[in-house]
């Protein structure tokens, strides 16, 4: 069990991550492990580990692959691959890997010929990278989701993996990925919970970071805090050419109608995640939908003290605007933001969400859906002001003085210790310490343990 730190004004840390969330606890745990850097601290400032984001009512608990996510390029796909199989290595080496990563059928479902036509096209391009991926067609739909492939009129196909690790638990993982980074011999791990931080300041040759608790003093720091990771690169004259659109996604809960993930084929004019079906691995004989997709004026859901923030970070202008202006003047984003805008509204929206529910279960009934209150979190989705244009997926602000800013929307649960791995050679670099790249690929990329 994490302890609360005293007020720590003392030594000089060799880095210190603000944010403890998979991403935090993912770079904590590899410069504890394969690296021989001596002090490290990890700040969170909330009271426990990955109770934001991380958590599992938060996010869709999804071990992204690239197999059956259509928004991804064959070589996005092979990437999200390899870093995928870094978090599969890393739990197959833990007492705890059962109550970490779960086995779950996943497929994403065609439905029309033009879906079909895409998902078969995409088979013939993708399999030969993804050996356990195949081609289902309506029976074999039927014999592993049989609510999927009844009372249907339009032609349906599948791109299955059936075998494999495909659910995550990344609030249980967070915690693991601190409990071996503590356990490392020789090395100084602090893990200071509540501990909010106020400023940064670069001093000569180290950083003092003001928190609530007192001042930390770093030689290196990771910001690794979600959207308010460009609020502190913001106060530092970093990122000044990106704003931050925070997207908040609502689910809703059935009883157990699907025995695995299922996925809907990603509409190519809409750069939000297409709706789909999940078992929940927090919550027993339940699958859960969605996600819908709504930009809300907060950094974190259900907190009104971020508002304030997010018109901080927000830096509206012309550039900002001509964005806004390319998403609504397409007819296919402007429905589908305001259909979202109702999905929030209680009453109809479990009448309205029913209609896209039922893309994957057919028969599904208004008395089966119900709205999971208090379920779903914010992700922030870049806006690139110079290229006026949104910049989806993980991007990471460097500015090359022992400081980096992290955000990490989807997959970046997935790619934790992938990204970590960046950010770990980059400190490596800056402060000339030494990797132990064979045990690092051994464990994480081979997936041998010592």
């Amino acid at each position: 069990m994490l302890t609360q730190a005293r007020i720590h004004e003392g030594p000089i840390y060799d880095v210190l991550i603000m944010g403890g969330g998979i991403s935090g606890a993912a770079l904590l745990y590899e410069l504890a492990r394969y690296t021989d850097l001596h002090e490290l601290c990890l700040l969170e400032k909330r009271d426990s580990i990955a109770g934001l984001n991380s958590h599992g009512r938060n996010n869709s608990q999804t071990l992204h692959c690239g197999d059956i996510e259509t928004n991804y390029s064959l070589e996005k796909a092979i990437q999200v691959k390899a870093t995928a199989a870094m978090v599969v290595n890393y739990c197959q080496q833990v007492q705890e890997r059962d109550s970490l990563i779960f086995k779950y059928p996943k497929m994403v479902l065609g439905v029309g010929a033009s879906e079909c036509h895409e998902l078969r096209e995409r088979y013939k391009q993708f399999h030969q990278h993804f050996p356990g991926m195949q081609l289902l067609e309506r029976d074999q739909i039927a014999e592993i989701e049989p609510r999927v492939a009844v009372n249907r009129h339009q032609e349906i196909v599948a791109l299955a993996v059936l075998d494999e690790y495909t659910a995550v638990d990344f609030h249980a993982l967070a915690n693991s990925f601190i409990q071996q980074a503590r356990q490392e011999r020789n090395k100084q791990v602090a893990v200071h919970l509540s501990t909010y931080v106020q400023s940064i300041h670069k001093m000569d040759d180290y950083y003092e970071v003001v928190t609530s608790r007192g001042t930390y003093r770093t030689r290196f720091v990771v910001v690794s805090a979600g959207a308010h990771s460009l609020l502190y690169a913001q106060k530092l004259g970093y990122g000044l050419d990106y704003s931050c659109l925070p997207m908040a996604g609502s689910f809703y809960y059935t009883p157990g109608v699907l025995n695995g993930k299922v996925y809907t084929v990603q509409k190519k004019n809409l750069p939000f995640a297409a709706i789909h079906g999940d078992p929940d691995v927090l919550v027993p004989n339940k699958t859960r939908f969605g996600p819908t997709a709504l930009m809300l004026p907060m950094l974190e859901r259900y907190n009104l003290r971020t508002v304030g923030e997010f018109f901080r970070v927000f830096r509206p202008d012309w550039r900002v605007l001509k964005v806004f202006w390319d998403l609504f003047r397409v007819s296919e984003i402007r429905n589908y933001m305001f259909k979202n805008f109702l999905f929030e509204i209680p009453f109809i929206r479990r009448l309205l969400f029913l209609r896209d529910a039922r893309k994957i279960v057919p028969d599904m009934k208004l008395s089966e859906l119900e709205f999971a209150s208090g379920i779903g979190g914010i992700r922030p989705i870049m806006i690139d002001k110079l290229n006026r244009q949104l910049h989806l997926g993980e991007a990471k602000i460097n500015p090359g003085n022992g400081i980096i800013f992290n955000m990490t929307p989807s997959p970046g649960a997935t790619s934790c210790l992938g990204n970590a791995e960046k950010d770990m050679r980059i400190i490596a670099d800056y402060l000339g310490c030494r990797i132990d790249t064979r045990r690092f690929e051994s464990e994480l990329i081979s997936g041998q343990s010592e």
